[in-house]
């Protein structure tokens, strides 16, 4: 029965960590883009439509060079991560899809999956993206 407790305190902690993190994600990309890479860990790596960036610095420039955008996100849904698979890392997949519009461009349908690592300081605790994938969801004839 422990188990089944401990999953489901994981579980609760992954949805409100997912709830938390995809309102401030989405809100800091339209609204504060320069404060985005603040949410990557040193490491992280983001895949945007098959291509791989890494490093702050090269998401700095990926960020800054995208146009403007206005994100609505129509679904979320996360789960934890075993600590066995994590080395014992708090880890959340979060999984979002929903519309883009980018500045001067039509809708688009997006799907992103992010994969967060809990970080604790003695002051707070926060919520880092270790890995980020973006895909165009659109159809041929959409």
């Amino acid at each position: 029965m422990a188990v089944t407790q401990d999953f489901r305190t994981d579980a609760d902690l992954a949805c409100r960590a997912a709830e938390e993190f995809v309102s401030l994600y989405y809100e800091t990309i339209d609204k504060r883009r320069r404060q985005l890479t603040k949410l990557y860990m040193d490491t992280a790596t983001l895949v945007w439509n098959g291509n791989p960036i890494s490093g702050q610095n090269a998401l700095i420039e990926f960020f800054e060079m995208l146009p403007s955008s206005e994100f609505s996100v129509n679904m979320i849904d996360c789960q934890p991560v075993h600590e066995m698979a994590t080395q014992g890392q708090k880890t959340v997949l979060v999984v979002t899809n929903g519309s883009v519009k980018f500045d001067g461009n039509k809708h688009h349908y997006f799907n992103q999956i992010f994969l967060l690592t809990l970080h604790t300081t003695p002051s707070n605790s926060v919520w880092k993206i270790a890995s980020d994938c973006f895909r165009f969801q659109d159809w041929a004839n959409s």
